[in-house]
């Protein structure tokens, strides 16, 4: 995970040098959405769609040079900035990473809230269409470039639309992790990573298979963390809960939680001026009446599918321990 992390920074790094260069001669001002684009991306982040990109490279090259990945984790990286810039605006989330979230930055800049929020949603746009450019330098297999092309497609439209059933409070969670979460950070990486690798068509059915219960974990261990997590570690605790997230807790809540409980969830959730002891008291009912541990049990059946179907699939073996770390990794992080 270091080695491609570490590949993928540099990857990124020599992309924005020259993404800089030309910026120079086409619109010198607008040079600051690059650098928002720029410090963002390479401020942080657990590098896991990259990671992803690499494990399904080699399930057909098990001993193939990850270096040539980069260029695909590295789309995959700009396409989660793109998606974390509008994130952000739309929840009214004014950090990131440790630092501004990148509408915050321009309104800071520009000296106007409209007008830095404008640029945002134009950086978030800008990012993605460098996503789009660094993926087109990827050196997918000839024959399969056009497979590739749909691939990312296809990424796009079905994180936009988990977006819009997460922004409207669609009440079919599974539905929006799906589309959302699993699309972009595990099935859509690791079957890019998979189309540049040359897999078989056994091998990519045995890789999909295994991303849509790694895919649900991921995002089920996102909402634990969003509404139980450390401050120190998430920088988010009890957020989900005041913006009002349709999240695995709150959907098993109102399926099985008691009236009291119900009320509890429709006093605080999506109140953003809700206090900390009022947020405090909502998750330890949750805790009391067994919400959490239902939720954290249904992680549990997921991590265990992801790992019945890495053992079973017709994949060299070295992929089948890259499958069960990447789901260990994906469902149990702490931050």
């Amino acid at each position: 995970m270091q080695a491609v992390a570490h590949a993928v920074h540099r990857d990124l790094e020599r992309f924005f040098d020259e993404k800089a260069a030309v910026l120079k001669g086409l619109a010198p001002s607008a040079g600051m959405m690059l650098e928002e684009i720029r410090e963002l991306t390479l401020r942080g982040g657990k590098r896991l769609r990259a990671v992803l990109v690499a494990a399904g490279y080699r399930a057909g090259k098990p001993e193939g040079e990850l270096e040539v990945t980069a260029p695909v984790g590295a789309a995959m990286e700009l396409l989660q900035s793109g998606l974390l810039i509008h994130d952000d605006w739309m929840d009214q989330d004014e950090t990131r990473r440790g630092g501004p979230a990148v509408h915050a930055s321009l309104r800071e800049r520009l000296g106007d809230a409209h007008t830095g929020d404008s640029i945002g949603v134009l950086a978030g746009d800008y990012a993605t269409s460098l996503s789009l450019e660094r993926f087109a330098a990827a050196p997918f297999p000839p024959a399969r470039r056009e497979e590739a092309l749909s691939a990312y497609l296809r990424i796009l439209e079905e994180v936009y639309l988990g977006q819009f059933l997460d922004v409207t409070g669609d009440p079919d969670v599974s539905r929006m992790h799906r589309l959302k979460t699993t699309s972009y950070t595990v099935l859509g990486p690791l079957r890019l990573g998979a189309i540049l690798g040359d897999v078989s068509q056994d091998a990519l059915d045995a890789l999909e298979r295994w991303s849509i219960p790694t895919g649900e974990a991921f995002q089920v261990r996102d909402d634990l963390l969003g509404t139980l997590g450390d401050p120190k570690s998430t920088g988010k605790p009890g957020e989900d809960l005041r913006h009002g997230k349709r999240t695995a807790l709150l959907a098993e809540a109102q399926a099985s939680g008691s009236a009291s409980l119900r009320e509890k969830i429709a006093a605080v959730v999506g109140r953003c001026d809700a206090s900390d002891d009022e947020v405090r008291d909502l998750i330890d009912a949750l805790a009391r009446e067994g919400v959490v541990a239902r939720v954290e049990a249904k992680l549990d059946a997921l991590v265990a599918e992801a790992h019945a179907i890495a053992d079973a699939a017709p994949l060299p073996e070295v992929s089948k321990r890259d499958l069960r770390a990447l789901a260990e990794k994906l469902g149990r992080r702490a931050a």
